[in-house]
């Protein structure tokens, strides 16, 4: 069983179920979020040149600070125009 860390300071983590993994990844569309993190974009470069390999769609998306939480209007754009979400931690 793969635990799950919720890495936000919440006192009382909200319960999630975790979603079906997808069987393959062709024609899924996949948004790349940078947390403006120093080489993030070279990290999300990489993966997008992977993903893309696969048929996948990829969609690259920045916060403007890794200091804050997302936005909502970009979370919202975010879940609504794609499939799966991959975040960008590097420094």
């Amino acid at each position: 069983m793969t635990e799950l860390l919720d890495p936000t300071a919440e006192r009382q983590p909200a319960q999630r179920q975790a979603l079906p993994l997808p069987q393959n990844l062709a024609g899924a569309r996949i948004a790349l979020l940078d947390i403006s993190k120093p080489r993030g974009d070279v990290f999300l470069d990489r993966l997008a040149r992977q993903l893309q390999a696969l048929a996948a769609e990829t969609r690259r998306y920045q916060k403007p600070t890794f200091a804050r939480v997302a936005p909502a209007a970009l979370k919202q754009a975010i879940a609504s125009e794609n499939d799966l979400v991959i975040e960008a931690l590097a420094d």
